[in-house]
């Protein structure tokens, strides 16, 4: 078996692609390690994130392929989890969704205190919101149908991962467009760097002790 095939592996979301490149390449590890996106419009159809990733793991699990999983919960309902059981030296993302990840366990809590009726974007889906969001949603079909999935939202939160006064703007505009008022926060990176790089530092630890 070849030494590629047996490279460390990220199973990702492609919601995450910007920001995992960011990570890896400010490490040095987007030499060392390999990232397959999963497509982002699983972020509407969560049901169908398990049975993406299972055929790949079992792949890796073959080729004995080291694979760290850049998902957390992401509306699975615990069915990530229960797949992972059956490949116990796989890890994912902490966290119920990517909101809480990048913002952190504690300040999500706290926004979720601040108001329960908070939509949330990431520059992913700021940038993506017509896609993703309006036209995932039909709405470009029936915009009626705007105040049946977000009559019960009051506010827009952006957790921006990078500075980029375009985004912000974008993401503004989307609150405008729902109606709701528009929030913005700044989280960084950081929650996502620290299992990522820990399980690329150890995979290359590995190799070189090899």
């Amino acid at each position: 078996m070849s030494a590629a095939t047996r490279r460390p592996l990220v199973l990702a979301c492609a919601a995450l692609a910007g920001d995992l490149r960011a990570v890896l390449s400010a490490s040095s590890f987007d030499r060392h390690v390999d990232v397959e996106y999963l497509p982002a419009n699983l972020h509407n159809r969560p049901e169908l994130i398990v049975p993406s990733l299972r055929p790949r793991l079992e792949a890796a699990a073959v080729a004995s392929r080291p694979v760290f999983v850049a998902y957390a919960d992401c509306g699975t309902g615990g069915a990530l989890d229960a797949l992972l059981r059956d490949f116990p030296r796989v890890e994912r993302l902490p966290g119920a969704h990517c909101y809480e990840l990048f913002a952190g366990p504690e300040v999500f809590e706290a926004l979720q205190h601040e108001e329960l009726g908070t939509f949330y974007l990431t520059d992913f889906l700021a940038k993506h919101f017509e896609a993703l969001v309006w036209c995932g949603l039909g709405l470009d079909r029936r915009p009626e149908l705007r105040d049946l999935y977000f009559g019960a939202y009051r506010r827009v939160v952006l957790l921006s991962q990078a500075p980029d006064a375009g985004l912000v703007e974008r993401a503004e505009a989307a609150a405008t467009r729902l109606g709701l008022a528009f929030v913005h926060r700044t989280t960084g990176r950081d929650r996502l760097r620290a299992p990522v790089v820990a399980f690329s530092d150890d995979r290359a630890a590995r190799a070189a002790a090899r």
